[in-house]
């Protein structure tokens, strides 16, 4: 049942502040090293509901007419057609999509930077076609013994040898379309060509999770710890701070870990660094905009269990070695929560066993459980939307959406035409068909006008679903969970 924990007001008025007195601190310049989505931010969403998953873009657009975007990608993540694992497209499709939302959405894009770049020749087809585009692109090179080697690195043969990158704002956000694509790297090369021009310049880092402000065991955090299972990422009491302040705050192993190596850097730049600690880098002020502790808490409590299952059905499908789901079990264990916490499931499970099929519950806003089965006309997942519109309607269960006329050409086309084997309908062509039959049925428009009630809702399968299902609860903003089973006994899914 959802339930309020989060201000996105209080957190783009909280954050810009922040920003802009981190700005002033240095002088008038800073680069943002900005970690995790910029746009659909959906784990934030669900582990702090009311964090909406453009919250960041509208907390940048507070500081637009001094923002400029620095987009890094890896040379190597080119040449290897590395792919973001939620979209399914490759890192260098994902800069340009980037470039597009940004530019949408009014702010700045002032260059891409490819790192690590050595002649690779997808890298230099890439960069071809972004200055053909009309965007900037500048190039940073590997070093030798990074990053150990301070004494080579913070000079003309190190950072020296990088382009610099001509910015024209105050505030330079430096993003990236995933993990390893050189971020920090590109911040800390710039500082070292803003020091050699005379120019003040000073860097931050904004990363959501974990957040430094509530305790390491709090499940928000905790569910940062399952999110990122698969890279044995682990949240930790940032020492440094704890020795220079004597006060417990959270970070995360790799950016205590390379600290030390930072400080170093900074010293080398600066003379002396700015800061004492990993935590003193950030400037995250989401667990201050944190206005239901408790709302916030059962929220995480289901994203661990959500990952848990995504982990399992993953190892199902072949794609993973189920060391995460390891990890997860560890993770359940710590927290005190068991599956059957997250009630959709034990709803689903009860309903196949009746049904001797497949089976869906949803939970809706007010805690009512429905569930769907599979019929010779829809599918579970189908049947169980709209017995969730009817139930949020106050429609009667037993009647009709649809007409069975408007369904069975549908499936006419699919098996006779189109060479499909399963005649139920997906639930993206149950959507469209109730659309179609609220033309002319009042009841059924009167469903229609429920779908956005469905967000945030809570869903379980008996089954892994097919992508089109898959997809479609995704943009309803329904919150899945699946059985590490397959719908047919089949060697080949889609």
């Amino acid at each position: 049942m959802f339930k309020e924990g989060f201000s996105s007001d209080k957190y783009a008025e909280l954050q810009s502040k922040n920003i802009r007195e981190r700005v002033e601190k240095f002088g008038g310049k800073l680069y943002l090293e900005f970690g995790g989505k910029l746009f659909d931010d959906y784990h934030a969403s669900r582990v702090l509901p009311g964090f909406e998953p453009d919250s960041k873009i509208k907390m940048l657009m507070q500081l637009k007419a001094d923002c400029e975007i620095v987009i890094a990608i890896n040379a190597d993540a080119i040449e290897k057609s590395k792919r973001r694992g939620d979209l399914g497209i490759t890192y260098d499709q994902e800069v340009l999509r980037l470039i597009d939302a940004f530019t949408e959405f009014g702010l700045c894009v002032g260059s891409v930077c490819i790192t690590q770049y050595k002649g690779q020749a997808l890298a230099e087809k890439f960069e071809k076609r972004l200055r053909e585009l009309g965007v900037k692109v500048y190039k940073h090179y590997p070093i030798e013994g990074y990053p150990s080697n301070i004494p080579l690195i913070v000079s003309d043969e190190g950072y020296g040898k990088n382009d610099y990158i001509e910015t024209s704002h105050s505030l330079v956000v430096v993003t990236a379309p995933g993990p390893g694509s050189g971020k920090m790297a590109t911040c800390l090369s710039q500082l070292y060509h803003e020091n050699k021009r005379g120019i003040k310049a000073g860097y931050a880092k904004f990363e959501t999770f974990p957040i430094w402000s509530i305790p390491l065991s709090h499940p928000v955090n905790i569910a940062y710890e399952a999110a990122t299972a698969d890279l044995s990422d682990v949240n930790m009491i940032d020492p440094f701070h704890l020795e220079a302040y004597g006060k417990t705050t959270v970070n995360y192993n790799r950016d205590v870990e390379i600290f030390p190596v930072v400080n170093a850097i900074f010293e080398k730049i600066y003379g002396e660094s700015p800061y004492k600690s990993p935590t003193d880098m950030g400037v995250n002020m989401a667990g201050f905009a944190i206005v239901d502790d408790e709302a916030c808490r059962d929220a995480s409590r289901a994203e661990i269990i959500r990952r848990y299952y995504e982990a399992k059905c993953n190892v199902k499908q072949g794609l993973s070695d189920g060391s995460d789901v390891t990890k997860l079990e560890l993770l359940l264990n710590k927290s005190g929560i068991e599956v059957s916490d997250r009630r959709c499931v034990s709803a689903a499970l009860v309903r196949a066993d009746q049904t001797g099929g497949a089976a869906v519950a949803i939970e809706l806003p007010d805690g009512r459980m429905v569930t769907g089965k599979t019929t010779d006309l829809l599918g579970p997942t189908s049947a169980a939307i709209l017995n969730a519109l009817k139930a949020l309607a106050g429609i009667d269960h037993s009647i009709p959406l649809i007409s069975p006329n408007v369904i069975e050409p549908i499936q006419d086309l699919k098996v006779n035409h189109m060479g499909n084997h399963n005649p139920r309908l997906h639930s993206d062509e149950t959507l469209i068909a109730l659309s179609i039959s609220a033309k002319t049925n009042p009841v059924a428009e009167l469903a229609m006008e429920q779908i956005d009630k469905l967000r945030n809702c809570d869903a379980h399968s008996t089954t892994m679903l097919s992508s089109v299902d898959a997809n479609l609860l995704h943009k309803l903003g329904i919150n899945m969970t699946c059985e590490p089973t397959y719908a047919t006994k089949k060697l080949y899914h889609k």
